[in-house]
Parts: C-alpha cells; sequence; structure tokens
C-alpha cells in the first residue's frame, strides 16, 4: 500500500520523507492557503522533495477553464497530478485530459457510481472522503471496498487513493480492503509510528542498559 501525505507544508513533507515511506502528497486549496509562499513557488519546492505524484487541484468549474487551467498546472513539474473534483463538467475535462497523457486524481468522491464514471472518463486517481462520510453517520470503507471490488471485477486501472482519513484506524481499514494509496495529513502519520508498548519497551531496555554501564 501506497502512503501518500495530506499537506502543503514544507517542514512537515520534509520530516515525512525523510522516514522513507513517503509515496505522495496530496494538496488542496485549503491546504494550500494555509503556507505562506507563493503558489507555484510552493508546489515546485513540493515536487522536488518529493519525487512521486503531487495532487495540485483545479479550481475551475467549466471543462474548457479546467481543461486550461490543468495544462499549466501540469507544467510546474513532471510529477504533477491534477485534482479535479467530480461533476459533469469535471468528466469532460478528464476525459481530454487524459488523452493527452495529464494524470489526473477524481476527488470529492462520495458514492460508488461517481468513482466508476470517473474510471471510465480516463483517472488516474479517484479519491473516496470516507472522513466526510463517518461525519454524516455513513460508512466510508463501505465505500472504499465498494469501489474496490468495481474496479477489480472490471480491470480498471484507476488507483483508489483513500481520502479524508481521520485516524490510523482508517489507514489498517484501507489496507485490509485492498485500497491502493492512503494519503493522510501529519498528525495521523506520526500517531501510526507509536505504540505505548513501544515506549515502555524502549524505556525499560534504556534503564536495563544504564544498569549495564554502571558495573
Amino acid at each position: 500500500m501506497k502512503i501518500f501525505l495530506d499537506t502543503a507544508n514544507l517542514d512537515q513533507i520534509k520530516e515525512a520523507a525523510s522516514w522513507g515511506i513517503i509515496d505522495g502528497i496530496t494538496t488542496n486549496p485549503t491546504l494550500v492557503s494555509r503556507e505562506n509562499m507563493p503558489f507555484d513557488q510552493l508546489i515546485k519546492q513540493i515536487c522536488k522533495i518529493v519525487p512521486g505524484p503531487v495532487s495540485v487541484e483545479s479550481v475551475s468549474t467549466k471543462a474548457d477553464e479546467i481543461i486550461k487551467e490543468s495544462r499549466k498546472l501540469a507544467q510546474l513539474a513532471d510529477n504533477v497530478v491534477i485534482k479535479i473534483p467530480i461533476t459533469t463538467e469535471g468528466l469532460k475535462a478528464i476525459s481530454v485530459l487524459s488523452e493527452e497523457g495529464i494524470r489526473v486524481n477524481t476527488t470529492l468522491i462520495f458514492s460508488p457510481n461517481q468513482a466508476l464514471l470517473a474510471a471510465k472518463a480516463g483517472a488516474r486517481f479517484v479519491s473516496p472522503f470516507v472522513g466526510r462520510l463517518d461525519d454524516i453517520s455513513h460508512d466510508g470503507m463501505e465505500l472504499v471496498d465498494q469501489i474496490v471490488t468495481i474496479f477489480n471485477n472490471y480491470g480498471f486501472e484507476t488507483e483508489v487513493i483513500v481520502a479524508s482519513i481521520r485516524h490510523p484506524l482508517h489507514v489498517i481499514e484501507a489496507a485490509l480492503l485492498g485500497a491502493d494509496i492512503a494519503t493522510l495529513p501529519f498528525d495521523p502519520l506520526v500517531k501510526m509510528v507509536h505504540h505505548p508498548l513501544t515506549d515502555i519497551g524502549i524505556d525499560r531496555f534504556l534503564k536495563d542498559w544504564d544498569k549495564v554501564k554502571g558495573r
């Protein structure tokens, strides 16, 4: 399973990349707005730090405008992927961009029908938002299960990015369902590393080692 970091913060990206486990980055307008740096410069720096896919979102709403904007975004770096929300205009743009070899991550997926249409239009990735579904008492992981099953049934090469992850358990559930990618903020990623028994074990070993050194 691939792990993407869902952030536009350079310090977080550099730190996580140093662990050797980050396969890509996802950003959105909200995340980018929190960083005090010109947009193009920020994306280019992110793309240098992480050689894997870096999703950058189009903010246009009409197909011709989405296509025009996406072509410009794709020129920022070779590993840029364009995030396009699932709409009829988005599907029109995805079909054109995919034919041009521009990779698209179809975002804001909340139903298997949306994921199926995005895959048929040529999206390289689809991003079901599990946390937002959980927030309204729907089972976000059920959606992931449905999408993975449909894609496997018909041999779609579109990869499933489990997004809107709230906690490490979401990552485990996504992996058990066979999702291709989990994208998560820095805090849940840090929590994946830690376990109280690991901390207790390290503390005990260090205390015992102090006794050895004192002999």
